[in-house]
């Protein structure tokens, strides 16, 4: 009775996440913030008449930047819309002179940004929209993802959890343009920890994952009623484990890159078990108290 393991070596073929924090950029000083940043000290010198709120027609800075809507004082406060020369634009609401309120920023790359501010960053809950690339909707702080998001990519990709410093940090939910599915947790952006990955093919593991692989005890199941429990190294079935075939029979032993190496049990069809020696997936003898090994 054949009692070779014949399903493939690696399980789920890595499950690398190729869309890190680089498809969903923060909105970086260099990027938002030095916009609001250049025409300050022009304003400095403005005459500060006021502190009452009011609405003053189109202003043209000396870089070419114009501004259209409230002020108080030389100060750019309320409801308002400045453009720059390179065509990136900022509507939405001023306090100060900074971006703060609700606002909507549209980059001279095509990259736009809805949601709220507080001092010229991205802070509380807002979408950003990359290029038609990626997009990123859910809550921010100081111009990174942090807290609960939903990040899409233009194929179908989509993640919905958690995110820390601008990565993916804690449980989250990752959805591949066919269905399938990882559910888990996350440590800087990477596949980390206790998660199952459910299969549209009928393939399902729950268990243990590092940088993206299985690794550690897990339970891996086939479409054709196969079963695997036990230790993985690197997608590889590695250690103490049983292997489960749907009629019943049964290998409950240890195991090399994923194939039986080293003493087990067999148990075949009707329910009768044997112990043995495995080498590299192939029975090599039975054990022996002697000398190890018996042909």
């Amino acid at each position: 009775m054949n009692l070779l393991v014949q399903e493939p070596v690696v399980e789920v073929a890595k499950v690398v996440v190729k869309e890190t924090i680089e498809d969903v950029p923060a909105i970086e000083e260099d990027r938002f913030g030095s916009y609001f940043a250049r025409e300050i000290q022009e304003l400095k010198t403005m005459a500060n008449n006021g502190t009452s709120i009011e609405n003053r027609p189109l202003h043209t800075f000396k870089s070419g930047a114009t501004y259209k809507g409230q002020w108080r004082g030389n100060a750019r406060h309320g409801k308002g819309t400045q453009r720059w020369p390179d065509g990136a634009f900022y509507q939405g609401e001023w306090k100060d002179s900074c971006a703060d309120g609700r606002g909507y920023f549209k980059h001279s790359d095509g990259d736009i940004y809805v949601g709220e501010w507080v001092g010229n960053v991205a802070d509380g809950k807002g979408i950003y929209y990359h290029r038609n690339l990626t997009t990123y909707k859910g809550e921010w702080s100081k111009d990174l993802q942090e807290g609960y998001g939903v990040e899409e990519w233009s194929e179908g990709t989509r993640f919905e959890g958690y995110f820390r410093n601008g990565q993916k940090q804690g449980h989250g939910i990752y959805y591949w343009p066919d269905g399938s599915q990882y559910r888990g947790a996350w440590d800087v952006n990477t596949i980390n920890g206790r998660g199952s990955y459910i299969g549209t093919d009928g393939r399902e593991f729950h268990g243990c994952w590092q940088d993206a692989v299985i690794h550690g005890m897990g339970r891996y199941s086939w479409s054709n009623g196969h079963q695997y429990s036990g230790q993985y190294v690197f997608d590889r079935k590695e250690g103490y484990g049983v292997f489960a075939w749907k009629d019943g029979r049964k290998y409950e032993g240890y195991w090399m890159q994923g194939r039986q190496h080293g003493e087990g049990k067999s148990t075949v069809e009707g329910g009768s078990a044997t112990m043995g020696i495995w080498k590299d997936g192939k029975k090599a003898g039975v054990p022996n108290a002697t000398n190890g090994i018996t042909r």
